[in-house]
């Protein structure tokens, strides 16, 4: 059985216990094995663990799908907590300081953390340049496919390579992709790449996606966008769509997710 528990989202939590913020944490548990996939932004999917009884020792492995806050800097107070996991996978590139651009104004969006500091505690970290298994059955993806040329990247993102502004690829973002009885289960950060770019990678790669989990990147976008890639995801197939963080209202409206903090998702 795989189980997918929600550690923090942006939508206010059923559980009035529990915290949310801007940003996305997802404990996986198969088999015995237990991957932490992001961090959010700070330490509150730490904060919500807890008050879940979820225990963060053991982990085999800490999974960041790219460098932007909302998705890695909750691993500085991961390590700054003084907890461990063995084994740290990000996409080659995620080093690369970003931004969001505003004319001359460059915001940062950085973790606040390198890989190296990791190393410095002890974590042995996998820089991901090609599709990886990393335990039996649960894969990270690296590399997607861009077909889809609606899928664009809005301007205002930005990266510095060798002291240049150049626009940002997002070729560091990564994605969890878990065999299951019922198909693949992907699950995703952001989906900068464009989330039907990633499917159809995924599909080519390990074969029928069954359900999704994750960010798909529609916030703020138009209801006709949510509208044509929903409608798309649909079309293939997939049985779930569990969409949350940066989906969009509209995208969670036409797929019934509501999912927030402290919600679990089993699959066979």
């Amino acid at each position: 059985m795989l189980r997918l528990t929600l550690l923090i989202d942006d939508n206010s939590p059923h559980n009035k216990a529990l915290r949310h913020s801007h940003g996305l944490s997802i404990l996986l548990e198969r088999d015995g094995d237990r991957v932490l996939f992001d961090c959010g932004a700070d330490g509150a999917f730490m904060y919500n663990a807890h008050r879940l009884g979820i225990s963060l020792d053991n982990l085999a492995a800490v999974v960041i799908s790219h460098g932007h806050y909302d998705h890695a800097g909750g691993f500085l107070d991961f390590m700054d907590a003084g907890c461990f996991a063995p084994k740290l996978y990000a996409g080659k590139g995620f080093s690369c300081r970003k931004y969001s651009r505003s004319g001359r104004v460059l915001s940062s969006l950085a973790a606040g953390w390198t890989p190296e500091m990791a190393k410095e505690k002890g974590i042995a970290v996998t820089e991901v340049c090609s599709d990886l298994e990393i335990l039996p059955g649960i894969h990270i993806l690296y590399g997607f496919q861009r077909l889809h040329k609606d899928e664009t990247i809005p301007e205002r993102y930005v990266i510095e390579k060798d002291g240049v502004i150049v626009p940002d690829d997002f070729s560091d973002e990564i994605t969890l992709a878990v065999e299951s009885e019922e198909g693949i289960v992907l699950i995703a950060g952001c989906s900068h790449p464009g989330i039907m770019n990633i499917v159809d990678t995924a599909e080519k790669r390990l074969g029928h996606v069954a359900a999704l989990v994750g960010g798909i990147h529609l916030a703020g976008g138009n209801g006709g966008k949510a509208e044509s890639v929903v409608g798309y995801l649909k079309g293939k197939g997939i049985s779930f769509l569990g969409l949350c963080h940066c989906s969009g209202r509209e995208a969670e409206r036409l797929t019934g997710s509501e999912l927030s903090a402290g919600d679990s998702l089993v699959f066979g």
